[in-house]
């Protein structure tokens, strides 16, 4: 699996730093929340409808990145799962870039399992997902993980939020002890959300996870994402929807962010996220500005502020020319 640090480096004028972007991104939702196949489709119709934001190398087939964020769909996963999945949102299931290697996946598998009941989420089952990489570049098939879904629960009768809480110490914890060869990445793993996305162009997403074009597959809400990758490199875990977001631009402060968040992470706590120490750093050193973000945005979120308080505390309103502002409101 290709990683950030697989991205060239600095070389006379040349840095990687100073690229920028120009992506494509679309939320549909069904403004009763009611979850349907249908709105999935018009989600992939809209992604497909981003190529021309999107970008690819050399290579026509090789995407610098496609996704989609939907809600769990609860009905695919109980018809291919069974009875022994819990009801719906009081597990979370996580889509899992594993090494492509079996004899290290079955390892990294065993790594995780252990993590997980350490923070207590039960191990429920792994299932692999479905994928067709018929349609994908040489790049992009070499640097393919293996994909799996990890489906967890606390069995004490928590859910939503709560076991967002739970799976996000874990997920940090995998990101941050397995490494090497060991190493794997979560797009997800949520008890409200699910991600699909990878190197690829936004027509291949469909073809390359069957899961999208099952009508057992229901949201009421999604994000897609296609990606121009420039200030890092394509690879698989760098692809957008992110946990959270979707992004298009650049966010110009990034470094002076991330060392920001680094030194107050002596200071954080939280009473809903106890012994936080576990989950740092909170930035993955090399990330993206998007996957760094992402990241900040859902620590302040699980840590007990409203998803809408938590963005605009990362994007504030701009204040300093605004003399009609309350100097509350500015401060």
């Amino acid at each position: 699996m290709t990683t950030t640090a697989d991205r060239p480096a600095p070389r006379g004028l040349y840095d990687p730093r100073f690229e920028h972007d120009s992506c494509g991104v679309s939320f549909v939702a069904d403004i009763k929340g009611r979850a349907s196949h249908d709105l999935v489709l018009t989600g992939l119709r809209a992604l497909t409808n981003l190529e021309h934001r999107g970008a690819t190398g050399a290579e026509p087939d090789t995407g610098d990145g496609a996704g989609i964020l939907i809600q769990v769909p609860d009905r695919l996963l109980r018809g291919v799962i069974g009875d022994q999945l819990p009801p719906a949102g009081e597990y979370a299931v996580g889509m899992a870039f594993l090494p492509d290697d079996p004899a290290l996946a079955d390892r990294a598998r065993a790594e995780i399992g252990g993590i997980m009941e350490a923070e207590g989420l039960h191990v429920i089952t792994w299932r692999e997902v479905p994928t067709d990489p018929s349609t994908l570049g040489a790049t992009a098939r070499a640097a393919m993980p293996r994909f799996e879904h990890l489906v967890v629960a606390p069995g004490d009768g928590r859910s939503g939020i709560e076991i967002d809480r739970l799976a996000f110490v874990a997920r940090k914890r995998v990101e941050h002890e397995l490494d090497g060869e060991l190493a794997t990445y979560f797009p997800s793993l949520s008890a409200r959300t699910l991600v699909y996305k990878g190197m690829l162009t936004t027509p291949q997403l469909t073809d390359f996870y069957p899961d999208l074009t099952d009508e057992r597959t229901e949201s009421a809400l999604l994000l897609v994402h296609s990606r121009f990758s420039t200030n890092t490199f394509p690879s698989w875990p760098l692809a957008h929807p992110y946990r959270y977001v979707a992004h298009n631009g650049e966010i110009n402060t990034v470094q002076g962010n991330q060392n920001w968040m680094r030194a107050r992470e002596a200071m954080a706590s939280s009473p809903h996220l106890p012994n936080l120490e576990r989950a740092f750093p909170i930035c993955t050193p090399g990330a993206s500005d998007t996957a760094r973000f992402d990241e900040v945005l859902e620590l302040l979120h699980l840590a007990g502020r409203p998803l809408h308080h938590a963005v605009l505390m990362m994007i504030p309103e701009a204040w300093e020319n605004n003399d009609s502002m309350d100097p509350e409101r500015q401060d």
